[in-house]
């Protein structure tokens, strides 16, 4: 018998441990691209107003100050849970209402704040910006963001 580990074991250890670990690698992979798809993510509720409202939060780089389930920038505040923060479950008009007039009364202008930039969005554009915060209210984040004011 050996006394140590020979080369043609620490070859089969070095491939069957890497063997392992990318199949693992793999099954979470697929596992969490299913979740996401079937469980995670409101595909039902993903209309054209949504998709569109993505496209005014794109276009207008809101990531480079906000975050968004957690991705993004800390400059301002995180609005994956924005329509919770303006009751949106329990009503919807006046939280619509309040992040329309919100983002239409931005720069606030007080002194020593941070500003947000004045936007002049259309009302189609604004409608369907808060529609993409209301659908991203309803993806089971998994309790993110920990503190609710974001």
């Amino acid at each position: 018998m050996a006394e140590g580990l020979t080369r043609s074991a620490a070859r089969n250890i070095f491939y069957g441990g890497s063997l392992f670990f990318f199949l693992l690698f793999a099954a979470l992979t697929a596992h969490s691209h299913w979740y996401m798809v079937n469980t995670s993510t409101d595909s039902a509720g993903l209309t054209e107003s949504v998709k569109h409202g993505k496209e005014v939060w794109e276009k207008n780089m809101c990531i480079n100050c906000h975050s968004i389930m957690g991705e993004g920038a800390y400059f301002a505040p995180e609005l994956g849970n924005v329509w919770e923060r303006y009751g949106g479950h329990e009503n919807p008009e006046a939280a619509r209402a309040g992040l329309a007039g919100w983002i239409r009364a931005q720069p606030l202008g007080i002194q020593g704040r941070r500003q947000m930039p004045a936007y002049d969005f259309s009302e189609e554009e604004m409608q369907s910006l808060i529609d993409f915060l209301e659908w991203t209210d309803g993806i089971d984040d998994q309790d993110w963001p920990p503190h609710p004011a974001g």
